[in-house]
């Protein structure tokens, strides 16, 4: 096997090195972490890490309060710059509109969504009309 025939795209690539090569985590094994706790589905299914990924494959990813639903563009198994990871694959039109709606409540709430003490009332009341508004626009 010639070195240009080793270099050449890869057939097959486990769901956690594609993630890794892709840049969404850090390490492989916050690959597997984040497969083995459900934050990663794969074509809608629960991912495993040890899943081959293809060509024009849905995979979501619950990355801290975000969620994304990118589509596989491209197989790499190397980790490289974030211009070229970024060719690997595409973030859904729905995906991005549910996160931009998702950033509007947050900050229309002042983008609290954690706070290191109990909520006053006000605060409480905020929420429950977030909670509100965010199930009745949900059906």
């Amino acid at each position: 096997m010639s070195k240009a025939e080793k270099q050449s795209t890869p057939q097959a690539v486990r769901l956690d090195k594609w993630l890794w090569a892709a840049r969404f985590y850090k390490t492989r094994s916050l690959c597997k972490d984040a497969i083995d706790g459900g934050k990663v589905t794969y074509n809608g299914a629960k991912g495993k890490a040890s899943r081959n990924v293809e060509v024009g494959a849905l995979i979501g990813l619950r990355l801290g309060w975000d969620e994304k639903v990118v589509k596989v563009l491209a197989i790499s198994e190397q980790r490289r710059g974030a211009p070229e990871a970024q060719m690997l694959y595409e973030e859904t039109p729905e995906s991005i509109e549910k996160r931009e709606k998702r950033a509007i409540q947050n900050k229309s709430f002042g983008g609290r969504i954690m706070s290191d003490h109990k909520p006053n009332k006000k605060e409480r009341r905020d929420i429950r009309q977030l909670k509100k508004d965010i199930f009745s626009d949900q059906g």
